[in-house]
């Protein structure tokens, strides 16, 4: 036991993505090497509450707020501390336990949007995935889309505006964007995932119907010019160095206008094809475009890049990246490198390698002045 490294799997959150979360550390807790690894599971609730058990399985999925006894715990901003700060009922502390490394599987807000990443910054505590940075930006749709821009990769075409702005002039939005974009659009919250509170619109009246839910879950929408093209992604391993799997192909389910949240999770009518048939040319072309995306938000440990390719010209044309994407039994990420030639069980463990070769490299910065 002593040699194992212990592990804070955190998963739930204070997010739209929260049962997206619970699959997701299911999946990985389940694959983890426990040869390896010493698991110390940390549930969030909706309302931000942190809870740990002693028993991984008594907090996914279903009992994740329904534990017997749960022990409610905080990470402690303390960098000479390194882990979990042990409350009482009371909320008095306890103990602290040392964690050598983190997994947040958090989708969404407070938890892919940089604030847990930053929390465990000041904590001094090695994670998997994205900094700070890389996951504000990977997050917000808008300044993505403009970073991509930068780095010269294609996006589709799109207009932007705050939720204040949809209240107060909702008719001279509906204008701009009917004279900018046309039909159909798709409407999406700026700083979500999962395809929560994303619609298709065909028209007027559904445009108005596709801000207002996306407004539910935001203060910046975003709408983009709807792409006839075929869905595909790739995922990225690395930090400075990263790789690109086989890309894989969403092959939309019957009964579906696109890769919706119901057919992700609920109904599951859409299936992948990994590798994508596509020309090699235009495969080589997106593993590319997707290391470029990757760098141009500073990304480090994984991520996972959605693309779109027009059906008549083969045009290729980046969405989005993910900088936590699921892990559940059917998430294209461990797929695409399963086809790849990367097992799930090597997956974890290359992704908990990664975490602490970038927690080391960040260590050699000075955080004072020291003249030369």
């Amino acid at each position: 036991m002593a040699n194992k490294l212990r592990v804070g799997v955190i998963f739930g959150g204070r997010s739209g993505e929260h049962e997206v979360s619970l699959r997701s550390a299911e999946s990985v807790i389940k694959a983890i090497d426990k040869a390896k690894y010493e698991v110390v599971p940390i549930g969030i609730t909706p309302e931000g509450k942190w809870l740990v058990a002693g028993n991984a399985r008594a907090l996914l999925p279903e009992a994740v707020m329904a534990s017997a006894l749960p022990q409610q715990v905080a990470i402690i901003g303390d960098p000479t501390q390194k882990g979990l700060l042990q409350l009482d009922g009371a909320g008095q502390a306890l103990k602290s336990k040392k964690l050598d490394v983190i997994f947040p599987v958090l989708h969404g807000t407070f938890g892919e949007d940089g604030t847990i990443q930053g929390l465990l910054e000041m904590a001094a505590v090695p994670y998997v995935g994205c900094g700070v940075l890389a996951s504000a930006t990977g997050m917000d749709k808008v300044v993505m889309k403009q970073l991509f821009q930068q780095a010269g990769l294609t996006v589709c075409p799109y207009q932007w505006f705050l939720r204040s702005a949809w209240e107060q002039q909702p008719k001279k939005i509906i204008k701009k964007i009917s004279q900018a974009l046309g039909f159909p659009v798709f409407v999406k919250p700026a700083n979500l995932g999962s395809s929560v509170g994303v619609s298709k619109a065909d028209d007027k009246t559904e445009l108005i119907a596709a801000i207002n839910d996306a407004a539910r879950y935001d203060r910046r929408i975003l709408v983009e010019q709807a792409v006839n093209g075929r869905e595909i992604e790739v995922a990225i391993l690395g930090n400075d160095q990263p790789i690109a799997s086989l890309p894989g192909e969403i092959i939309i389910g019957q009964g579906h206008e696109f890769y919706d949240y119901n057919d992700k999770y609920i109904d599951g009518k859409s299936r992948p094809e990994i590798p994508a048939k596509l020309p090699k040319k235009i495969l080589k072309k997106i593993q590319e475009d997707a290391i470029c995306a990757f760098r141009a938000l500073d990304g480090s440990g994984l991520a996972r890049a959605d693309f779109f390719v027009e059906h008549q010209t083969n045009r290729v044309i980046i969405n989005e990246v993910n900088t936590m994407p699921g892990f559940t039994s059917i998430s294209m990420y461990p797929k695409m490198w399963e086809a790849s030639g990367i097992a799930y069980s090597e997956l974890i463990d290359r992704l908990i390698a990664l975490a602490i070769e970038r927690h080391a490299d960040r260590s050699r910065n000075l955080t004072s002045y020291q003249p030369r």
